[in-house]
């Protein structure tokens, strides 16, 4: 199996780094990833610049294409462009996966995820996907390692399951990993949290006198949670498992708008 990795964080972040170094024997790893943070960048795409793409050595063990771009960007380049020239003109990863975040990619917070973007981008394309993000409560402890090796034993469960389909995405999320000897929470597959987050900003005024605005509030408080839930579920310490779409028609509402309207 050919696995695209790639991420959000960029080449250098070291939830990619040990991603990288837990999925050792899943398969033949080949990396595309930012060459700078792009959290947030959601699933936005570079149209009137170029991709600037170079090689780097991350680690001894690790490393990749950088790409000056967003991770939507990278991955449509890699499966577009530079997959068919490393493996050959008809090839296509057999899967993509995306991570590991820095910080929990749950609820609203799907819509802006570079990481969710960059899974639905390839099943977009017609590589099936997974994003990994791992929940921060305290930034003093994080065990990158450990919270990596739990995060290759979901995807070995989601693949021993069976096989994924072109299309389909998976966004897993861990909860927080504080102990290099962690024990594997238990999986839940779970619907989204549709709340919206409890957030405003700061207004405040540079030494020149311009008044601006500084985002604030937490990525995990929300204005409600429903119960089992993934945000719900990630707070109770599970792993969430929560399959996604990429096709945002409202099928609910067509009929009652098509009477409407036609």
């Amino acid at each position: 199996m050919r696995i695209l990795l790639t991420n959000d964080d960029g080449i250098h972040a070291p939830g990619i780094v040990s991603l990288h170094s837990a999925l050792e024997g899943l398969g033949e790893l080949w990396t595309a990833a930012p060459l700078t943070v792009q959290s947030a960048a959601g699933h936005g795409i570079t149209y009137t610049d170029p991709l600037m793409v170079e090689p780097v050595q991350v680690t001894p063990t690790f490393g990749g294409m950088a790409i000056d771009g967003r991770p939507a960007d990278c991955v449509k380049l890699a499966i577009r462009s530079l997959w068919p020239e490393q493996f050959g003109d008809e090839s296509l990863p057999d899967l993509t996966i995306s991570g590991m975040n820095s910080g929990a990619n749950a609820g609203i917070n799907i819509l802006y995820s570079g990481t969710v973007a960059a899974a639905i981008e390839s099943a977009f394309l017609g590589v099936p996907s997974i994003a990994v993000s791992l929940y921060l409560r305290d930034r003093t402890r994080i065990f990158w390692d450990r919270a990596a090796c739990i995060a290759r034993h979901v995807i070995d469960r989601i693949l021993a399951t069976r096989p994924l389909t072109p299309h389909e995405v998976l966004n897993v999320n861990l909860p927080p990993i504080e102990s290099a000897d962690a024990p594997v929470p238990p999986i839940r597959v779970v619907g989204m949290n549709a709340a919206p987050l409890r957030e405003g900003f700061e207004r405040r005024v540079s030494p020149a006198g311009q008044v601006y605005y500084w985002a604030a509030g937490e990525g995990m408080q929300f204005t409600s949670t429903t119960a089992g839930s993934d945000v719900d579920q990630l707070r109770e310490g599970c792993i969430t498992v929560t399959p996604l779409s990429y096709v945002m028609t409202d099928i609910d509402r067509v009929q009652d708008w098509r009477e409407s309207l036609e």
